[in-house]
């Protein structure tokens, strides 16, 4: 897909962090932009902003852990502007910080961030493809995964988006064989200047958590997210990657060698890399170097 002007794109999690750098870049490609998020203030704020790029923004409050409300959102974006050419399902979450095992995370943790991170994504493939399809003109989808996708990284949010990386990689599939007009990404970033850390606000009340966050850890995530890459910076990625119809966008090259070295030990049939999330971190914030 090249051109984007007079069509449509719809992205979740825009109201703030990489979804509303996406809306504010495709807006300045003067299309038509739904936005969609569960924070109804803070999407009000984003679609008054958007909108005053001086193009057609509306915005729509979405659960994407609820199917029927990404099915409406589905309906709502097509009764505003017709076809739709562009769906971002990006909207994520991130557990607490913790250093509990993996079998340690309650029932309640995993129903919240898989119901997010994957099923959101899923939903969102289920209520906006086949529409896609059907109109028959160019259109791109985009999943927002993560480098925890690629990389082997433990807990309950490097699950969810290995999941939805694999959901991607059948969704490209599924179009290559239809021939399909419309194309497809994966959005695997690593750290971005984003709220993720803060997830916690728009938990489900049906869902409280049962576990604590570290605090010493949350702060330690906190700053390495601070110094990530810029949400406009991936949004550019992210045109780019579309136009150029490249389905893995990995806007963070610093990490191409751990990426190589993870695919090596899967070759070498050894096991995966013990990654140590805390010193990871922490030798993030002493380099000097953009990451």
């Amino acid at each position: 897909m090249k051109e984007f002007k007079g069509k449509t794109v719809v992205v979740t999690g825009a109201a703030s962090g990489i979804g509303f750098g996406l809306a504010e870049r495709f807006a300045q490609e003067k299309m038509n932009v739904v936005l969609a998020d569960i924070e109804q203030d803070a999407l009000d704020a984003a679609v008054a902003k958007i909108s005053d790029l001086g193009v057609e923004a509306v915005g729509i409050a979405v659960d994407v852990m609820d199917k029927n409300s990404v099915q409406s959102l589905a309906k709502q974006s097509i009764d505003a502007f017709g076809n739709i050419h562009i769906l971002c399902n990006n909207a994520g979450v991130a557990p607490p910080a913790t250093d509990e095992a993996i079998w340690e995370h309650d029932q309640n943790g995993w129903d919240w961030v898989m119901g997010v991170n994957f099923y959101g994504v899923l939903y969102g493939l289920q209520s906006f493809v086949p529409h896609m399809v059907k109109h028959k003109e160019e259109g791109h989808v985009l999943n927002t995964v993560s480098l925890a996708g690629i990389l082997g990284l433990e807990g309950s949010y490097g699950v969810s988006k290995f999941a939805t990386l694999a959901l991607s990689e059948g969704l490209f599939q599924s179009l290559k064989k239809i021939n399909s007009k419309i194309g497809a990404s994966a959005l695997c970033p690593g750290f971005v200047a984003t709220n993720i850390i803060d997830s916690q606000r728009n938990r489900p009340e049906h869902l409280p958590s049962k576990k604590k966050s570290n605090f010493l850890l949350k702060q330690l995530a906190s700053a390495v997210l601070k110094r990530g890459k810029k949400p406009d910076e991936i949004a550019d990625r992210v045109i780019e990657g579309i136009q150029a119809d490249s389905f893995y966008i990995l806007p963070h090259p610093i990490y191409d060698e751990m990426i190589k070295e993870r695919y090596e030990r899967i070759l070498a049939r050894t096991e995966p890399e013990s990654i140590d999330i805390k010193a990871t971190w922490l030798g993030t914030l002493l380099r000097r170097e953009e990451y």
